[in-house]
C-alpha cells in the first residue's frame, strides 16, 4: 500500500481517527475505539506509526512494525500511545491539543536489506541485535539530510547499539511507508 493507494477520503478518515484518539487520551486518559463503518480497506491488518508534532517539534511517536490489527485500530492505538506513553515525553494535555499536528505512516512489511540498497527518503530502517532494536521512519533521514551511512548509524544508536553495529552483524531491515498528515495544527 502506498500513499497513492490510499484515497484522500481514506487518509482523512485515518487522520480523524488519530485526532479523536489523541483528544480522548488528553481529555480522559482512556483509549478510544475507531468509529464503526470504516471502509473495508481500512479494516485490513496493517502496521502503522503515529507521530505527533507540536509547533514543528516531535511530541510523540509510537507504532508497530507488525500487522496485527485492522489499520484503523492500529492508528487509534498508536495515536493514544504517542500521546500518552512515549517515554521521551510527558503525556499530551488538553491545553496542547490546538498545537498538535498528526502524521501517520502506514508501513510495508519489513524485509532484510543490504546497506548499499538503502535509498534515503524511500526506506525506513530497523536494526536489531540480540534484544536491542531501533527503528527510524523514512521521513527522519530525509528531513535531516542524512546519507545512507548516517541513517544506519543513527538507527543503531536508537537501538542503544554502537553506531557501527550495522557493520558487525546487526540485522538490517527496511520498509517503505505511506506518510500523510494534517496540514494545519489542530484541524
Amino acid at each position: 500500500m502506498t500513499s497513492a493507494s490510499l484515497s484522500d477520503s481514506e487518509q482523512r478518515h485515518l487522520l480523524e481517527v488519530a485526532r479523536q484518539a489523541v483528544r480522548a487520551a488528553a481529555e480522559t486518559g482512556r483509549r478510544q475505539e475507531p468509529p464503526a463503518g470504516a471502509p473495508d480497506r481500512l479494516r485490513e491488518k496493517r502496521a502503522a506509526f503515529v507521530s505527533l508534532h507540536k509547533r514543528g517539534e516531535l511530541r510523540g511517536c509510537i507504532g508497530s512494525t507488525m500487522a496485527r490489527l485492522p489499520l484503523d485500530q492500529a492508528v487509534a492505538d498508536a495515536a493514544y500511545s504517542a500521546a500518552m506513553q512515549d517515554p521521551r515525553f510527558d503525556p499530551v494535555t488538553v491545553d496542547e491539543l490546538p498545537d498538535i499536528d498528526v502524521e501517520i505512516s502506514v508501513l510495508s512489511p519489513l524485509a532484510e536489506i543490504r546497506p548499499e540498497e538503502i535509498v534515503v527518503g524511500r526506506h525506513g530502517l530497523m536494526i536489531s541485535s540480540d534484544f536491542a532494536r531501533g527503528l527510524l521512519l523514512p521521513q527522519v533521514a530525509e528531513s535531516r539530510g542524512w546519507s545512507a551511512e548516517r541513517f544506519l548509524e543513527e538507527t543503531c544508536r536508537k537501538a542503544g547499539l554502537p553506531g557501527d553495529a550495522w557493520r558487525h552483524g546487526a540485522k538490517i531491515q527496511a520498509f517503505t511507508a505511506a506518510v500523510f498528515g494534517e496540514h494545519s495544527p489542530g484541524s
